[in-house]
């Protein structure tokens, strides 16, 4: 069957994959299931329930929720009656929720758990528009989702015939979501993405990954980002179990656990597992120490299949029976291929889990574009690494002179919400969403991506530092997490870096350094003097203009949470410019060279 709308997936489920795990969520530790029949089940009576309610279509909800089988049925039961979904991080500020669910003119809101209710409960009751809270968890004197079901069966033959009527009339133009940007530079903007923004991306993701009904994919990414939920709804389309991750640290028990066939990332969560692999080779001793690092860096090497030689296959061989094939029993020793997005990918990331036999396929994209725009497929002459591969079909790709990233076709929304003036401003006069971000086409085919435009500034020698480029090449430090190059209008580039403080921690046992906390480790001579090591080495992999002249250590590790990080995890540079201008002051005006 053809699909259009978003809800048509259910008809296709319906059809293709009635199982008895659809969805699987970790609750006091057990893996709770929801089948095929339940999913359309509460899907349909959610949509009888809000129709009892007086909820039509163009109506907003939103939803602040962890990952969880129940964001799909309050998905699909709003869809199906055309009320717009407006899904929100977990890791906003109150301030943040206040500012967007006042804009989106949401009338409830679904909410995951207790935590969240005590935080957003507040910021509700100031909101005239909203008129209640439903949560997923029983939570004391707050209103259940099982109510709304409830009332749905009660109001199934009385809305039944409307309900098919109203699915009828919607059309794939018609708006389906409004999601909000992180908000990396500023306020967060309304996107308007409609049901062919979504369905034509997810079956284009679909297409590529390539994923089987008796295979199980491990959701990672928040549903409210557009990637995750890109991610969510093409394994939905491809028939696959969908298991959502109990949180960020628990992905490795996850993968051990149910054994998954793909699932999705940021290139942080893969820069992370590749950290850990490499501490725990660090630990081992002799010979078994040495064959581990000898296959890395045979991995480090790897090129696709008809672009290495023969002897290279041979090592490779080895280096996976010997040491790759033990990485991939620890996560969970099926996976065959992992979207990634949302940043840059760095090129040893990418090469060594190709190497170990873990597709990781880079794609290409913003809120704006559903998301994807290019994605690398598994197989030349689709794939180059390095690159985020080619477009997707019915998509258009070209460079502006200025080096800007210009997209047309079915990915790119209608919008942004209530904001005519920053959406013309977006357009070029022809039709060209400007993406922000700068990149070349290679061989006619092949895009790569260097920085976002607004991000690169010059220093006073009249050169261009495009900042994410060289922090990339930095991060590849085992002792370094994140950091921000600074140095606008300077005469030299410095940064503001935060330490890796896992490893760091690793490393203080093996050289028997006892530290209480990290700002009492910053003042250790011995890490000192590793960090500068480490900087001068890295500086030798830059242009001269480029090279990290002052750097300053801080004793904090930056996450969304904190406010240092989206919750894409990019770098929110104004925040932490803001928050580190103390230190910023001593690199340049303090201190001289």
């Amino acid at each position: 069957m053809k699909i259009t709308r978003t809800f048509d997936l259910l008809s296709r489920y319906q059809k293709h994959f009635m199982k008895e795990d659809a969805f699987a969520f970790k609750q006091n530790k057990k893996w709770l299931k929801y089948s095929t029949r339940q999913y359309i089940d509460f899907s349909y009576q959610l949509s009888y329930g809000l129709m009892a309610m007086g909820f039509k279509s163009g109506d907003k909800i939103a939803t602040v929720s962890s990952n969880r089988p129940e964001w799909n049925f309050v998905d699909m039961g709003m869809s199906m009656i055309g009320i717009v979904h407006v899904p929100l991080y977990t890791s906003l500020s109150s301030a943040e929720y206040e500012e967007i669910l006042k804009h989106s003119d949401a009338r409830i809101v679904f909410i995951s758990d207790k935590q969240l209710v005590k935080k957003i409960k507040p910021v509700v009751e100031k909101i005239k528009n909203l008129e209640i809270i439903y949560t997923f968890d029983e939570i004391e004197n707050e209103k259940h989702w099982s109510e709304i079901i409830s009332l749905g069966k009660a109001n199934t033959e009385k809305f039944k015939d409307e309900l098919e009527k109203i699915k009828a009339d919607i059309k794939p133009n018609d708006f389906a979501s409004l999601i909000y940007t992180s908000g990396t530079t500023g306020a967060s903007k309304g996107v308007m993405l409609s049901h062919k923004n979504l369905v034509r991306n997810f079956l284009a993701a679909a297409d590529v990954f390539e994923m089987k009904p008796e295979q199980k994919y491990l959701s990672i990414l928040p549903l409210c980002h557009v990637g995750g939920r890109m991610g969510n709804y093409q394994t939905q389309y491809s028939g696959s179990s969908i298991y959502y991750a109990e949180s960020m640290g628990t992905i490795a028990n996850d993968m051990r656990d149910i054994k998954p066939h793909g699932f999705d990332a940021v290139p942080r969560i893969l820069e992370k597992i590749f950290d850990a692999i490499i501490a725990k080779g660090k630990k081992l001793k002799g010979i078994k120490k040495s064959l581990f690092f000898w296959a890395v860096k045979i991995g480090l090497k790897y090129k696709p299949p008809g672009e290495s030689t023969c002897l290279y296959r041979l090592k490779l061989k080895i280096a996976d029976k010997l040491i790759f094939s033990k990485w991939r029993e620890a996560i969970g020793g099926n996976i065959e291929s992992v979207g990634c997005g949302g940043a840059f990918l760095p090129a040893r990331i990418e090469r060594i889990f190709w190497a170990a036999g873990i597709k990781v396929l880079n794609m290409y994209g913003l809120t704006e574009t559903s998301p994807i725009i290019t994605i690398n497929r598994k197989h030349k002459p689709n794939l180059r690494l390095g690159s985020v591969g080619p477009v997707i079909d019915g998509v258009e790709v070209k460079i502006a002179d200025d080096g800007e990233i210009l997209c047309k076709g079915h990915n790119v929304m209608s919008g942004y919400y209530k904001n005519e003036s920053l959406t013309k401003q977006v357009f070029t006069d022809d039709g060209w969403f400007r993406t922000g971000d700068i990149g070349n086409i290679e061989d006619g085919k092949f895009l790569k991506v260097t920085d976002r435009k607004k991000e690169i500034f010059k220093l006073s020698s009249g050169k261009f530092i495009v900042p994410q480029a060289i922090e990339n090449k930095y991060k590849e430090s085992l002792f370094i997490d994140n950091m921000m190059v600074i140095g606008e209008h300077e005469k030299f580039a410095s940064a503001i870096i935060a330490p890796d403080y896992l490893y760091i921690k690793d490393w203080c046992l093996e050289n028997k350094i006892s530290i209480s906390d990290n700002s009492e480790l910053l003042k250790n001579d011995k890490l000192m003097n590793i960090f500068n090591k480490e900087v001068k080495m890295l500086n030798k992999s830059v242009s001269d203009f480029e090279k990290i002249k002052r750097f300053k250590l801080i004793p904090d590790e930056w996450s969304p949470a904190s406010g240092e990080l989206s919750p894409t995890l990019k770098l929110k540079r104004k925040f932490i410019a803001a928050k580190y201008q103390s230190l910023i002051d001593e690199i340049y005006i303090k201190q001289t060279i």
